[in-house]
């Protein structure tokens, strides 16, 4: 049995955010493209390969997080593909950060989150990205100046997602701090959280891991082209 990990986006859209899935379980699933860019087929059959294909309906493409490269579906374009470290939690690490004052975010403030992600670029980040879990955030004279949240949720785990403060705040210890508390609460659900970042950003990851996630294994993510792109 495979860890439900090696196959996030897999693991995800089969289990508690199915409702999110546009396709056919036996053979590819996808986010709806207003919530995410990610993909992934049932195996490496023809069959699932262009069902997977079938589901490249967004100008934005698809994207996959696979435990080694995927297969590529026909007549679909790579437009990167990057190594990427799976970090995981069960507990973090004693003390704390800043003391901040932080609020959940929701509906209203859809808006100043998606200029945030941006301007920031912590990830693909949409117009619905944000109903994917609970996000938090700090605000400055009522603008949205940091937040954290979740994205990916195969039973058992919560991805840590969205994390990012404009770059006129950053130095001050939000990001962590946001973190902090995204964590504890999804270890307080009973569950492990984790989070991808790319290989080459090592800073990053040894600040993950003074909160207390570890790398737990490589991955690859490919971003496949959409399909005006593929006209190309």
């Amino acid at each position: 049995m495979r860890h439900p990990l090696d196959r996030p986006v897999w693991s995800s859209l089969t289990s508690r955010q199915a409702d999110l899935a546009l396709g056919d379980a036996p053979t590819a699933l996808r986010f709806d493209p207003a919530y995410a860019l990610f993909v992934a087929a049932a195996d490496a059959s023809a069959e699932s390969l262009r069902a997977m294909a079938a589901l490249n309906v967004s100008p934005h493409g698809m994207g996959t997080v696979e435990a080694g490269p995927a297969p590529l579906p026909p007549g679909v374009r790579v437009r990167s593909t990057s190594e990427i470290m799976q970090m995981t939690a069960s507990a973090l690490t004693a003390g704390g950060g800043p003391d901040i004052a932080f609020e959940p975010l929701g509906e209203a403030d859809a808006a100043d989150m998606l200029a945030l992600a941006a301007l920031t670029v912590p990830g693909p980040f949409f117009e619905k990205t944000h109903r994917l879990g609970d996000f938090i955030g700090v605000k400055q004279d009522g603008r949205l100046i940091a937040m954290a949240g979740e994205r990916m949720r195969p039973s058992g785990f919560t991805e840590v997602s969205g994390v990012c403060t404009h770059p006129d705040h950053r130095g001050r210890g939000y990001a962590k701090a946001l973190m902090r508390v995204v964590t504890q609460r999804i270890l307080e659900r009973g569950e492990q959280a984790f989070l991808h970042v790319y290989a080459a950003h090592t800073a990053t990851i040894a600040l993950y891991e003074t909160l207390g996630f570890s790398i737990r294994s490589p991955l690859t993510y490919t971003v496949l082209a959409g399909p005006e792109l593929s006209r190309e």
